[in-house]
């Protein structure tokens, strides 16, 4: 590159080039400060003979005459030496393609109040007869007060080499940022590395295609400026006009309080703050004449060896933690053997039959007291009566235990009349009659028994008057609502269909489902629901309600299946009373060029 330049380097005596931001297409993008005001700067940097220094000093001009608070200014713009540099404020923020990158998409309200703030700047503009020119996510920045800034304006096309910006041109890429904020994909005109929107058949998808959940009035202004038909769908308002964009964003936004605070809270890296450190003056190079060769430096004395400590044995040990002075120490091996531990003391021998009689432990007439808890005893203690084994076996003959002579006596009770019992049953079978003495033919006089009628069921009966209408919550709130009625005018032939989806309804799908809700005209008790569908296999559930629901999330549906032909039958446990009959598909048949179901007659009976 002619005109080398590095960080440190001053242009035109004034700014000094302090980071290099971006370099690309023989430009470059430096911070810089000024040092005359004593502040940062923005500064783009070619060479002087680059064939778009001329476009670059005429993007400079044009883009001074626009005055607005979110349009960064051209400060400066000089041609010197082997330079032509621009020089515009600086501002910092998150771009919004790295917002989209970190973040995902934006919600819709916040995503058009963005593009909204943009749009009012760039018609602003467009009042003084200047365009952007490349007006992609890269230069739309959110400050960390919630405030949108646009950079580059005028100076960013000249330095891709394009010529003066066309008004139509920022508006195509003002429908694309908003396509971007509503779906992370950039399907604007000018060149972005956020990636492209998807296509078909040369046409770019609806945002609803891309991502569910996007408003309708939303999905038909990108549609609209994206895919032009030669026609316009609305003729109340300009939408091919910045300030149309504008007028029609923040109608749909209303009040925009607190929508850009909460953009920037969560962008990323939004609580740092990074202080660059300051560049030192670094001097001009001198001329290869003037180098003088520095003198040496004298070599450092050599330090002198420490001498080799004398040759320990190696001792183990345990270390020792000093808490106050966190100093180490070893607890070292004794330099005596310590003293051997003193012989056990034999236990005193106990004879094994004493000559002694054993104490008896409840008290006893012919004897004196019972020993109490606490006193010692030897067991085999001495009595009166006796001494030797035969005293002891006298001694435990006469020892009574209480309760003893009660359990006797209820044993004795029980024995006598389990043989009571066994003497009259062999008595009776002796006789000729059946253990308890009755005759064997004797019985109770047949009398016939009440025989148990099952309960006639009674078959469910259709009810008359059905209504039926589209129900579609999660969408635009249609689904063919002019074929609704044919699902309930009784002929088969005819049907209420949904539309041809790309997806399969579910929860990874652009939709969760879509249904029919079928008015009773009154509170009636459900017990059958039969369904004539359209295509198989189709999973559904069906609720009932006593007002319209306006959605199923909260509701609890009360049958569920998935019927693999064109039939089904839901028949409710117990009847479920309700005015609303809700049918729910959530899973469609496959048909060529995407899914699509439909009821061709439904049945409600009680």
């Amino acid at each position: 590159m002619p005109y080398a330049t590095r960080a440190g380097d001053v242009l035109a005596d004034r700014y000094r080039l302090v980071d290099l931001l971006s370099e690309s297409g023989g430009g470059r993008f430096w911070r810089a400060h000024d040092r005359i005001l004593e502040r940062h700067v923005a500064l783009h940097v070619i060479g002087a003979d680059d064939p778009r220094a001329g476009l670059l000093q005429d993007a400079a001009r044009r883009s001074a005459t626009v005055l607005d608070q979110r349009i960064l200014r051209v400060l400066d713009v000089e041609r010197r030496g082997d330079h032509c540099f621009v020089v515009n404020e600086w501002g910092s923020g998150t771009s919004l393609d790295i917002m989209l990158a970190s973040n995902g998409p934006l919600s819709p309200r916040r995503g058009a109040w963005l593009v909204a703030e943009v749009a009012d700047s760039i018609a602003a503009a467009h009042a003084h007869g200047v365009a952007h020119g490349l007006l992609s996510p890269e230069n739309v920045l959110l400050d960390t007060a919630g405030s949108v800034k646009i950079i580059g304006f005028c100076v960013d096309a000249a330095l891709h080499g394009l010529p003066p910006g066309d008004p139509q041109h920022d508006v195509l890429d003002l429908a694309g940022l908003l396509y971007a904020t509503l779906t992370g994909r950039w399907a604007g005109a000018s060149p972005s590395h956020v990636p492209r929107g998807p296509e078909a058949h040369g046409r770019v998808l609806r945002p609803r295609q891309v991502r569910a959940g996007v408003p309708r009035p939303l999905d038909d202004l990108c549609d609209e400026l994206l895919n032009p038909r030669g026609q316009r769908v609305r003729d109340v308002r300009d939408l091919a006009s910045a300030r149309g964009v504008q007028s029609f964003l923040s109608d749909f936004v209303g009040d925009p309080a607190g929508l850009g605070p909460a953009i920037a809270a969560g962008n990323p890296e939004k609580n740092e703050t990074v202080v660059l450190p300051a560049v030192p003056e670094i001097l001009a190079r001198p001329h290869p004449d003037d180098f003088v060769a520095p003198e040496p430096e004298p070599e450092p004395e050599p330090e002198p060896e420490p001498e080799p400590e004398p040759e320990q044995p190696t001792e183990a040990g345990l270390p020792i933690f000093d808490d106050e002075s966190d100093e180490v120490s070893w607890l070292r091996a004794r330099s005596t053997p310590p003293a051997p531990p003193p012989p056990f003391e034999e236990p005193p021998e106990r004879p094994l039959f004493a000559a002694e009689a054993r104490r008896p432990r409840f008290p006893r007439a012919d004897e004196g007291p019972v020993v109490s808890r606490g006193d010692e005893y030897w067991p085999f203690d001495r009595a009166a009566t006796g001494e030797g084994p035969a005293a002891l076996l006298d001694d435990d003959t006469r020892e009574q235990v209480p309760g003893r002579n009660w359990m006797r006596l209820a044993m004795l009770v029980a024995v006598a009349v389990v043989l009571l019992v066994a003497v009259a049953i062999t008595v009776n079978l002796s006789r000729g009659k059946t253990p308890l003495g009755a005759d064997p033919d004797d019985g109770p006089d047949p009398t016939p028994s009440a025989t148990p009628t099952p309960t006639p069921t009674v078959e469910p009966t259709p009810f008359p008057g059905l209504s039926a209408a589209d129900f579609d919550p999660q969408g635009d709130r249609e689904e063919n609502p002019q074929e609704a009625g044919l699902a309930v005018d009784g002929d088969p032939a005819t049907s209420w269909q949904t539309l041809t989806y790309k997806q399969q309804l579910g929860p990874v799908g652009l939709k969760r489902g879509v249904g029919l809700v079928l008015d009773l005209g009154e509170a009636r008790a459900v017990r059958r629901v039969q369904l004539t569908l359209v295509g198989a296999p189709t999973t559904l559930s069906v609720y009932v309600t006593g007002t319209a629901p306006g959605d199923v999330e909260r509701l609890s549906p009360v049958g569920q299946l998935t019927a693999a032909t064109d039939t089904a039958t839901v028949d409710l446990d117990r009847a479920s009373t309700g005015r609303y009959v809700t049918v729910w598909l959530t899973a469609l048949p496959q048909v060529s060029g995407g899914w699509k179901g439909g009821v061709a007659e439904a049945v409600v009976s009680g």
